[in-house]
């Protein structure tokens, strides 16, 4: 394998976290490695096989705002109604200019309410041919970062993916790359695919999953337990409309479920998106609670805060699921990749504890595993 080979990334929606993922990488790119404590910091791996960030290119790109479409995409990920903290305040240019997608249900009503510089304000212009316009670009993976509840939407770029010979990232939380039935269409195509729901670096899921990782481990019995959100950016404004949350609150809740050894009755936790504050921006507020019994079956409870800026906890993620991806189109393998899916995302295929994916992970880069 070529050490010089780039790694071809399309991404469609063009927002805070795609913003954070291109100036990430960018940022990485740009570092000379002479102190790699400093220049490697927030990786959780500098290399992954032979890629190192900098191995990553986006030659395609889809999106609905007209603020975004047909500009380059290192000036789209400025345009508002990202509010990312940047990690650069430029970016390489590119000629890479961003394209009309198709919107289907990738719009809540309910947005059309608000300021145009806090919502979406679609373009007029017609959707492209994203098949072709793949296939054109020479892609190699996919990175879905389309709104919570786009559920029509994620499974048209899905198709698109498929009939182009494109991998697929799904870091939004519609059931693709865990539901046996989409997977089994990748496997046979010999297509590597990673989903579902976007686990962050150091986000509300896995604090809470290590959390309950630990009351299991050390006796305690969880009784009942709440993860509360607030945020401000186009994420948590579209999740105002409840109906489009449906699976992302199962995702986060079964996240959470598959740490404990008895899993909590449906009354006694609750985890999903909670509330719009718009002057948090990208800031995200994260309140968990956890009640539980321990020895000799007295009570104790856990309270916790966490504030994190929300795409680069993301990008920090995605950048390990896009190289190992391009690994398993390396060695010819198709279908979902279980480890690095345990890893990255909320609901893969397999669950595991982060702990148990990381070392499947590591053992997938090493050749030990398949998937």
């Amino acid at each position: 394998m070529s050490r010089n080979k780039k790694i071809k990334i399309a991404i469609v929606g063009v927002g805070n976290c795609a913003a954070s993922l291109l100036q990430g990488i960018d940022y990485y790119r740009k570092k000379k490695n002479k102190n790699k404590t400093e220049d490697h910091i927030g990786l959780m791996n500098y290399t992954i096989g032979t890629y190192k960030p900098a191995d990553i290119h986006v030659v395609a790109a889809f999106d609905i705002d007209r603020r975004k479409v047909g500009k380059p995409v290192d000036q789209a990920i400025y345009a508002l109604p990202n509010c990312v903290q940047p990690i650069r305040k430029s970016i390489a240019k590119t000629n890479v200019k961003v394209k009309m997608g198709h919107i289907l249900d990738g719009m809540a009503d309910h947005m059309k309410n608000y300021p145009p510089e806090r919502s979406v304000l679609p373009a007029d212009n017609k959707p492209v041919d994203v098949v072709d316009a793949l296939k054109k670009s020479k892609a190699e993976i996919l990175l879905n970062y389309l709104p919570v509840g786009s559920e029509k939407a994620a499974r048209f770029y899905a198709q698109c993916c498929l009939s182009a010979g494109v991998s697929f990232v799904n870091c939004m939380p519609v059931f693709i790359v865990s539901d046996p039935k989409w997977e089994k269409k990748f496997k046979a195509k010999g297509i590597p695919c990673v989903g579902d729901d976007i686990k962050a670096q150091i986000g509300a899921t896995v604090v809470h999953r290590a959390l309950a990782k630990l009351f299991t481990e050390r006796g305690v019995r969880l009784d009942r337990t709440y993860q509360l959100n607030t945020g401000g950016n186009t994420d948590f404004l579209n999740m105002l409309n409840r109906d489009r949350v449906t699976s992302k609150k199962i995702s986060k809740t079964e996240a959470v479920q598959s740490q404990l050894e008895n899993p909590l009755a449906e009354e006694n936790i609750h985890i999903g998106p909670s509330d719009y504050v718009p002057w948090q921006n990208d800031n995200k507020v994260c309140f968990i609670r956890m009640e539980g019994r321990g020895f000799g079956g007295f009570p104790m409870n856990l309270e916790m805060r966490l504030s994190v800026e929300d795409s680069p906890n993301s990008a920090g993620v995605a950048i390990d699921a896009i190289r190992c991806c391009r690994l398993a189109r390396d060695r010819k393998i198709g279908g979902a990749l279980t480890s690095i899916s345990a890893f990255t995302m909320k609901h893969p295929p397999v669950q595991f504890s982060d702990t148990e994916a990381k070392e499947l992970t590591a053992q997938f880069v090493d050749g030990v595993l398949d998937s």
